[in-house]
């Protein structure tokens, strides 16, 4: 699979060092980076806008794990790692860690992308006009924006209401700590909103791995953004924000579930190999379902695919699962950040809270019939709806960062099943220690 990735790795390797950690560089007066953003080359840009995109890779695999395992989808086990099965899910006295890998490696990769990205904003106002049109400049200030906003929403969701700072382009002058999740979830779609008005009429002339094929050109970008602006409104619960950005963006009801974005990875020399790929039955450091993923499933529900029976259960810490996960069948697997079968999913979900219920059912039976389920048969009513919804989100969306958030926004995190007697069902993260000391 063709990226771009390896041939930025020394360019953002130098960026990264220079980075604190929420991601910011600390300087932006040190020789190459104040170069590019006074006078950047054509090649300048596009590495940094290669380097955002490659960024957004790191710790995702963290970010996937955690909230997949708060959620009951998922066992991590790892021999050199036991905090996965004691600080996230309570074991004991234990607590979530508000200065340890868990939290601080992924809060701080979002923050260094956005950082990255003010720097694609201000070096591209610099750039001469044969090194970029007015056109391209606002390509290059759209896909900033959006994954700006992209980037802060995934963070909201592991913190909540502890908050977190809105990005500035000036880093010297942050801002306080936002605790109202509702006045985040506004500015992530300010800034997914100015990045869809600059991407209107823009020309992208910069180059984007494959894992953007199908939306590489300012078309594609917006239906990109526009999805990431529905599974935001979802969030606030702007039921019709949502159906209007649906209408932008890339959703199909008769189309493929998988069209959509990926992070794309390579075991290319000075690219990163996928981070979520374990082979089956492997013993140590595995990737397991939880059981309730099985023992929940609607008898020829083909997502219970997702996993696959181990030779032998993997035990750690008290815990035990038979299946792997294998999602993610190689080192150079995709990823995916968000695709067409979630856009239905939010369809239907905004169907639903707009009583438009036989339209929630046409977008549920979409989803049953593509899994060999049979058409729903409950009653047209709100309650029971969205019982099928939940549960269509968590085999659908199993292992992409869904489901705990799913039942937060519900305020069912008490149906989870607690595997050990002193375990805990978390809510939300702390704030990063390096945060709270600024």
């Amino acid at each position: 699979m063709k990226t771009y990735f390896p041939y930025i790795f020394l360019l953002v390797s130098f960026i990264c060092l220079q980075a604190c950690q929420k991601g910011e560089i600390n300087s932006l007066n040190t020789p190459t980076v104040d170069e590019i953003i006074k006078n950047p080359s054509k090649s300048d840009l596009y590495n940094l806008v290669t380097g955002a995109e490659s960024g957004m890779r790191n710790n995702f695999s963290v970010y996937l794990d955690i909230t997949g395992m708060i959620g009951r989808e998922s066992y991590r086990f790892s021999g050199s790692e036991p905090r996965y099965t004691t600080d996230i899910l309570g074991g004991g006295t234990k607590t979530l860690d508000n200065n340890t890998f868990y939290l601080t490696n992924p809060w701080a990769a979002r923050y260094q992308v956005i950082r990255q990205c003010f720097i694609i904003i201000e070096a591209t106002k610099n750039a001469r006009p044969e090194i970029a049109t007015e056109a391209q400049k606002k390509a290059y200030y759209g896909f900033a924006k959006t994954l700006i906003g992209y980037q802060l929403l995934l963070n909201i969701n592991l913190t909540d209401s502890n908050g977190a700072r809105i990005p500035v382009a000036d880093n010297t002058q942050l801002g306080d700590i936002v605790k109202d999740p509702q006045k985040v979830y506004d500015a992530i779609i300010g800034f997914l909103d100015a990045g869809k008005a600059d991407l209107t009429g823009a020309d992208v002339p910069f180059p984007l791995s494959s894992g953007f094929n199908g939306f590489k050109d300012a078309a594609g970008l917006i239906k990109f953004n526009r999805a990431i602006a529905a599974r935001v409104q979802l969030y606030r619960k702007n039921w019709t924000g949502a159906l209007t950005a649906l209408s932008e963006s890339f959703y199909s009801l008769d189309g493929d579930f998988n069209t959509g974005i990926n992070h794309v990875f390579s075991t290319n020399g000075g690219d990163q190999p996928n981070p979520l790929f374990i082979a089956p039955n492997s013993n140590g450091d595995v990737r397991l379902a939880h059981p309730s993923f099985e023992q929940d499933t609607i008898g020829g529900d083909d997502r219970l695919n997702k996993t696959s029976v181990r030779i032998s259960p993997a035990s750690q810490s008290g815990l035990t699962s038979n299946r792997d996960v294998i999602i993610w069948t190689s080192l150079s697997a995709p990823v995916s950040l968000i695709r067409n079968e979630e856009l239905i999913l939010i369809y239907a979900e905004a169907k639903l809270q707009t009583n438009a219920f036989t339209e929630a059912v046409k977008a549920l039976d979409r989803i049953r019939a593509g899994h060999h389920l049979p058409p729903y048969k409950g009653k047209e009513n709100a309650t029971e709806l969205l019982q099928d919804l939940l549960y269509q989100r968590r085999y659908s969306l199993f292992l992409e960062g869904h489901r705990w958030i799913d039942l937060r926004r519900y305020r069912l995190l008490n149906t989870l099943p607690i595997d050990r007697a002193d375990d805990d069902v978390w809510s939300k993260f702390p704030i990063p220690q390096a945060e709270s000391n600024i």
